[in-house]
Parts: C-alpha cells; sequence; structure tokens
C-alpha cells in the first residue's frame, strides 16, 4: 500500500506540472516549490537550531499562529520554519513576521522529505489539524524528532479508521503526542492503540481573543458608522447577497451596512451594488466622501474584515448557502456579536455549538432573515443576550495553548 502511495504522490506530480499552464492557482502550486530547497540551504545553516510548523492553508496557519508564538517565545535562539501545503495560504502569509522561513511542503515523494528534513533539521515539528504526508512522517520517526499534531479533529470517513488503513495507522507513530480539539477525536485516536492523547481544545478561540488585545481602529469605519446600528456581512457570496440586499432595500435609513464580500473581483463587486438601492460607497471610492451620509460600505479589499467586526452590531456571516459551507463565525464572536449565518453550517463544530446555545441564528429565506434582524435590531434583550452568550463561549473555550505549552515544554 506504501508503494501505491507513492505511485499516486509522483503521477499526481508529473499531472500537475502539465496542468499547470492552464490554472493559474496550480501554477503557483508547482512553480512554488520549485526553489524550496536552495531558499532553505540559503538561510538555514547545518548550525542553525530550527522548529518546523505545518499548515495545510491560511486557516491552519491562524489556528496555529498562537502555539508558533509562545514557541518563538519559549525558544528564542530557534529558526521557525513554516510550511504551507496550498497556494491559498502560502501567497497570504508567505512574508510573515513571526517565522524565519516560509516555502511550500514539497510534494511527499521519499527524495523531497530526506532533503526536506535534512535541510530544515528541525528540533520539534508541529502538524496543525491533519495532513499526514507519510514519508515526511516517517523521516521524522526515523530521526526521533518529537513531532506533534496540535488542534487535531478525527472523524470516523480518515483512512486511519479503515480495514485497508493499516499504513496511514503506523505512520502516526511518528507523533510524540496528538492535541485534539474533542472528546470524540480522542476516543477515535485511542481506539486503535495510541493514548498519548488529550484534549486540548481548538487554538483558534486563543486565536481570536487575542484580537482584543490590539488595536482594532479603523477611522474611516467610525465615520461610516456615525453611531449608528451597524450590520457587518462578512464574507458573503451572491446567494447570501442577493437575500441581504433586498432586506438592505427595505431597511429603516438609520440602520448601516458594511459589506465584506468573499469574492472582490470588479464584476463581482458591481453586480452586489446594483442590487442595493441604498446610498453606497465602496472602499476604493471611499477618499474626499462623508462617509456618514452613506447606508451601505461595500469593502472591495481583503484584510480588514476582523477589525470591522469590532464595530458590528450584529453579524451575518456568509457561505451558508453553498459549499463546503459558512465562514469563520468565531472573529464576530469574539467581539460579542449575535451571529446570523444560512443553513449550510453542519460541518463546522463552532457553528453547530453556537447554534445550539442560541447564540447564532440559522436563517433559510427572505422571510426568516427579516424576521432575525428586525428583532435583533428592535428587541435590546433579545441582542444583549445572543451578544452574551457569544461572548461566553470564545470565554470558555480559550486555554488550548496554555495546555499544549505545557507538555511541549
Amino acid at each position: 500500500m506504501l508503494f501505491l502511495y507513492n505511485l499516486v504522490i509522483s503521477i499526481a506530480g508529473f499531472f500537475l506540472k502539465i496542468v499547470a499552464p492552464f490554472s493559474p492557482k496550480i501554477k503557483l502550486f508547482v512553480a512554488g516549490r520549485k526553489n524550496v530547497f536552495s531558499i532553505l540551504e540559503e538561510k538555514i545553516k547545518s548550525s542553525d537550531k530550527t522548529i518546523w510548523f505545518h499548515s495545510a492553508s491560511l486557516g491552519e496557519y491562524e489556528q496555529g499562529l498562537p502555539v508558533i508564538e509562545k514557541i518563538k517565545e519559549k525558544y528564542p535562539d530557534h529558526k521557525i520554519i513554516v510550511t504551507f501545503f496550498s497556494p491559498s495560504g502560502y501567497e497570504v502569509r508567505k512574508n510573515n513576521t513571526v517565522a524565519d522561513v516560509t516555502v511550500y511542503l514539497p510534494l511527499d515523494t521519499k527524495s523531497n522529505a530526506k532533503n526536506f528534513l535534512k535541510l530544515a533539521h528541525p528540533e520539534l515539528a508541529f502538524f496543525i489539524k491533519y495532513e499526514f504526508w507519510l514519508n515526511y512522517l516517517k523521516e521524522l520517526e526515523t530521526s526521533k524528532t518529537p513531532t506533534y499534531l496540535i488542534s487535531g479533529i478525527f472523524r470516523d470517513n480518515q483512512m486511519f479508521f479503515k480495514w485497508y488503513g493499516g499504513f496511514y495507522r503506523k505512520a502516526l507513530k511518528a507523533f510524540t503526542y496528538f492535541f485534539v480539539q474533542n472528546e470524540s477525536s480522542k476516543q477515535k485516536i485511542e481506539a486503535i492503540g495510541f493514548h498519548n492523547v488529550i484534549v486540548s481544545g481548538d487554538t483558534r478561540f486563543d486565536r481570536v481573543n487575542a484580537i482584543l488585545e490590539r488595536d482594532n481602529t479603523l477611522d474611516y469605519i467610525e465615520n461610516f458608522k456615525n453611531n449608528a446600528p451597524t450590520i457587518v456581512i462578512g464574507s458573503s457570496w451572491p446567494k447570501d447577497e442577493a437575500l441581504l440586499a433586498e432586506y438592505i432595500n427595505q431597511a429603516p435609513d438609520h440602520v448601516k451596512f458594511i459589506i465584506a464580500p468573499h469574492n472582490i473581483k470588479a464584476d463581482q463587486i458591481a453586480s452586489l451594488k446594483s442590487q442595493i438601492t441604498k446610498s453606497t460607497v465602496l472602499f476604493s471610492e471611499k477618499e474626499h466622501q462623508d462617509l456618514s451620509k452613506f447606508n451601505v460600505f461595500i469593502i472591495d479589499t481583503i484584510g480588514l474584515l476582523t477589525k470591522i467586526y469590532s464595530y458590528g452590531t450584529i453579524a451575518y456571516v456568509g457561505g451558508g448557502f453553498g459549499n463546503p459551507g459558512i465562514h469563520n463565525i468565531l472573529e464576530p464572536a469574539t467581539f460579542g456579536m449575535p451571529i446570523v449565518i444560512g443553513p449550510n453550517y453542519s460541518n463546522f463544530a463552532e457553528a453547530v455549538q453556537l447554534v445550539a446555545l442560541e447564540g447564532c441564528i440559522v436563517i433559510s429565506n427572505n422571510n426568516e432573515l427579516k424576521e432575525s434582524l428586525d428583532r435583533l435590531l428592535n428587541d435590546q434583550n433579545f441582542l444583549e443576550e445572543k451578544s452574551r452568550i457569544c461572548r461566553s463561549y470564545i470565554q470558555d473555550n480559550t486555554g488550548a495553548t496554555n495546555t499544549i505549552m505545557n507538555i511541549v515544554s
């Protein structure tokens, strides 16, 4: 089976090179891996002490960031190496300041794994949430490098729990410790013979809780808000926007709306703006404008949503009318905002939990959206109760990073 695994990886690498010229994302995926070893040779000396963190994409990187920062404090003389599998993670965070070296992870061939670990020679290795690359794990086990899974999630459909998944189960022997998010994951991994596991929780809660300690001021958002009740619409998709535009057009004039779409391509922004009859301004047009006179502010740029949430009265988080589902609800929750989402949320544990706690409201049509937002705007007690639930949910689930550090240290 391991032979087949290596064969599949090699074939995949071959076809990715063929497809790359026709796909911008795959082109980045392939081109970004060409110089990994030369970058490591340039930036990592044989005398350097290093620690390696691997994340699949942007979400996993953000999830692991609290641990990366604590490790950096704990081991100030070590160089931090961060690797990404996906271009959507690497291209956004390639210039991060927490790591000394940030590169793509070469495909998981035997030779790549050997070469990477020879050049990186980490004293500690961390995998964030998932991605179990068998050749890398085998090399880590052979070199007796302490290796940790942080914020891990295990599900029945994973290869480890199939009758034919013995070679995957064997790879898990590389891990010194599994830090998992929930009791279900702990039970699953223990059932296949691994007892070096602890339910530490999800480090994302530590990550979002730390947002409260930074400066979230945006003067132009404050000017636009002008002390009015404000609904922040984050990571919206066209299906979300069709419902929301109808609501916005009939909403009272004293209510403000900030929309940060998932897709900021010019044609998508133009389509969104065309659906709204209220006075609307784009972020790209904000200069020399009296923003307080507008009802709707469309953010046609990236990287501002977290700070914008700090100004909101209510949050609508998009993605719930498509696949794979809703976007990040933890950021608005940490600011104590009631959250409204679409119906596709069952794959996201935090959404399931907040819905059960009644801090998050699920809607599936125009009438439900109107009913929910109107009540939140007009019933102060209802609004404050939802806010309290969301804020408490974040506070009650922090601490995973400290649990991890107590054992790693």
